[in-house]
């Protein structure tokens, strides 16, 4: 039996000049799988060698032949370049010839061109390989990680309330609570997280807030700049309001507030009614 979407060991059967045949295992001639030339990498293959190729369906339906490794197989969760997008939903990068489709029906949100988000991987009806944005379901819970281990995620949703949720290394469940971050978060980012919480059913809280001190440090280091960008002055102080802040800064105002302090305290900086200005 062939494993679409998936690497088979097949037996070389017939050449062509335009490639080999491998025996499908049916007993007839009719259902023996092409690997074209271009596709089996510059190896010279003889009758009755065995190959491990990845069998997909080219655009003529057809069952086709690759020694070419695709970024991923059926059956797993993958981070792919979408392509482009047409009336029946959009196209992705799957390292081989022939793009994958994500059905309209298959996105959960919209897809932008050239930007990469998390798929799972699976055959449709018809047997062609496709790929959906619908992956909770695919993720696993976990019990590897410890509060305060830095990890990767992936962002492949929001809940009504805004939490964000995040595949830790594209395998495991994890949750932003809304109350962590303030940055603008889109589907497909790659954030780097900290574990602040697990969960009773191994779930991953997380937070995309740096270590206190290096958070101030950093933000410091913001204000500063944005300070000498401007003149050495900036309409802003501790009694600026939190969206006025929030709107410029991406940041807290009690962050903000905490920040002008230690610059203050740096003697870089004053404040007076009307903003903030460089020593």
């Amino acid at each position: 039996m062939i494993n679409i979407g998936d690497f088979n060991k097949l037996k070389v059967v017939r050449k062509a000049d335009f490639g080999y045949y491998l025996d499908a295992g049916t007993g007839r001639t009719s259902d023996d799988i092409l690997l074209p030339n271009k596709s089996a990498l510059g190896n010279e293959l003889n009758i009755d060698d065995e190959v491990e190729a990845f069998i997909y369906r080219d655009s003529k339906d057809r069952l086709i032949a690759t020694l070419k490794k695709p970024l991923a197989t059926v059956g797993e969760l993958a981070y792919l370049k979408v392509i482009s997008t047409t009336k029946i939903g959009s196209f992705v990068d799957f390292g081989l010839e022939r793009d994958i489709l994500v059905p309209f029906k298959e996105k959960l949100y919209g897809l932008l061109n050239n930007k990469s988000y998390l798929f799972y991987i699976y055959l449709d009806k018809t047997g062609r390989i496709a790929a959906t944005t619908d992956i909770d379901r695919y993720l696993e819970d976990t019990d590897k990680y410890n509060i305060g281990d830095s990890v990767t995620g992936t962002v492949y949703g929001f809940q009504t309330n805004k939490s964000v949720m995040v595949a830790v290394d594209n395998m495991y469940k994890g949750v932003i609570l809304k109350n962590e971050y303030y940055s603008d978060i889109q589907h497909g980012d790659v954030l780097d997280l900290t574990v602040i919480k697990i969960y009773e059913d191994g779930k991953l809280g997380l937070t995309p807030r740096k270590a206190g001190k290096i958070q101030r440090t950093e933000l410091q280091d913001t204000i500063l700049e944005y300070l000498k960008d401007h003149g050495g002055f900036m309409p802003f102080n501790d009694k600026s309001s939190p969206d006025e802040i929030y709107d410029t800064f991406h940041v807290s105002k009690n962050n903000f507030k905490n920040s002008l302090g230690g610059l203050m305290k740096r003697n870089l900086i004053v404040q007076d009614e009307k903003g903030t200005k460089l020593k």
